[in-house]
Formats: C-alpha cells, structure tokens, sequence
C-alpha cells in the first residue's frame, strides 16, 4: 500500500488545464467533452483563494477559460448567462447525468467578476447586515467565483436563494454530494472547518480541484486550506520550493 507521502506525490502535480485552451463558447458540446481528461500538468496545485489568498489572474486569462452553462442545454440554471471554468463544467454535466440531476437541481452561480462580487458584497451588507455577510459573502477579490471553478447549486424543489440557496442531504442533492469527489468536486465550505476558511458552512458550494486531490481531501477530511499546506511541505521536503497553483 502506498504511503500517503507517495501518493500526495503522485497527484502534485494534476492540473485541469487553466490556460492555453480555445475559448469553447461556439464549440459544440461533443467538442468540448472530448478535452475533459488532460495530462497532468507539473509542479501545480488548486489554487486557494480566501481572504489571505486574493485571485491574481488576470481578467483576460481567466475569461479565456470560461464557457456559459447553456452550452450544455440539459442543465438547469437560474441565468442563462452563468458561465464557469470549461473542465469544470464539463465534469459538473457528467456528476449531473451520473446522479440523474439535471430535473433536480439548479445551477445557482457560477463566475463572478470582481464588478458583480464587489456588488453582491454591499448589498448584502445592506440588505442582512454585516455579521451574516460575514459569514456567507467572500470580499471582492477573494471569492473562488472569480476563478470559474466554483459553483453553487440548489434544489429545484427549494428555494433558490441566490446567496444561501438549499440544498440538503437527502434525495439527489445527497447524491450528488456523496459521488461529488468522483468527478473532482468537493463542498468546499464545510462547519467544522470553518475556523480554517473564514466562511461559514454552505452546503450548496462546491469547488472543482480535480478528481486525485478531491479523492485525498474527501479521504482524510481536508479543506482547501489544510490540502494545499499538506502539498506545500510535501513539495519542500522534495526540495521542490514552491509550487505554482494550476486549478
């Protein structure tokens, strides 16, 4: 049995293909799932955005990656106009035939430029107050919307809040999440972690960081913050220095 040093040092290197890929948003949809399963990339890791952690990317980069939901036309989605990072939607299409989901749950959010984030930040403020803000609305420039790779989701049946949408454990939701690591999602934001993320639990937010990595988070009960150190020493130890972030 490998040790789990071997295999952090397996998968330290997956990356979902960030950058230098067509803009897919005239592709059709055949096209575009036939570039899920890249090589691996060296020297990457999921790239953390938190508070302590802003996106750097450049708007432009990040715009080259996205592709709108409505290319896959099956899935539901509160606005035509969400878009997220193409592998990520590609693997969030198959978790969603997987688990036959696509009649149950809605895609709530996906990308947000820092304009929109920056916009839902204040109303929040504005409309439930600072302390709940606080725990649910990432300040602008430090939400994993502004990299495509996160997405939130609700259930049909429920209320599709924009910001705390519902989505239980039951029923397809509850499927989803449990075979989520398998497509490379994991819920990103979960209660007892939350002294490490700084956000409060959201059932509804997962995170594309690939299937390897979600495999070893889901296994050894890690958040983002917790993986990403884990892959930090282990690349130290190998005398790697730093690694850059991938997805």
């Amino acid at each position: 049995m490998e040790t789990e040093t071997r295999r952090l040092a397996k998968i330290n290197g997956y990356s979902n293909e960030m950058k230098e890929q067509p803009n897919p948003v005239h592709q059709p949809k055949t096209e575009m799932r036939a570039r899920t399963n890249k090589a691996p990339q060296p020297d990457s890791v999921p790239v953390l955005v938190n508070r302590h952690h802003p996106w750097t990317e450049s708007a432009e980069d990040t715009d080259s990656r996205l592709a709108p939901v409505s290319a896959f036309p099956d899935i539901r989605a509160l606005d035509s106009n969400i878009r997220l990072d193409r592998t990520c939607l590609q693997r969030l299409d198959a978790l969603l035939d997987a688990v036959s989901g696509k009649n149950g749950i809605v895609v709530v959010s996906g990308y947000r430029d820092l304009a929109e984030q920056t916009e839902i930040y204040y109303s929040s403020l504005r409309e439930n107050g600072a302390p709940y803000t606080a725990k649910f609305v990432a300040l602008p420039g430090c939400s994993e919307h502004h990299t495509g790779l996160a997405v939130d989701v609700g259930s049909a049946a429920g209320g599709l809040d924009f910001i705390a949408p519902e989505f239980p454990d039951d029923g397809v939701c509850g499927a989803f999440k449990a075979r989520a690591a398998e497509f490379g999602f994991v819920q990103r934001y979960k209660a007892h972690k939350e002294h490490l993320t700084g956000i409060s639990c959201e059932p509804w937010h997962f995170r594309y960081v690939g299937a390897p990595h979600a495999a070893i988070m889901e296994e050894r009960d890690l958040c983002l913050e917790e993986y990403v150190e884990i892959l930090r020493q282990e690349r130290a130890k190998a005398g790697h220095g730093e690694a850059s972030h991938g997805n």
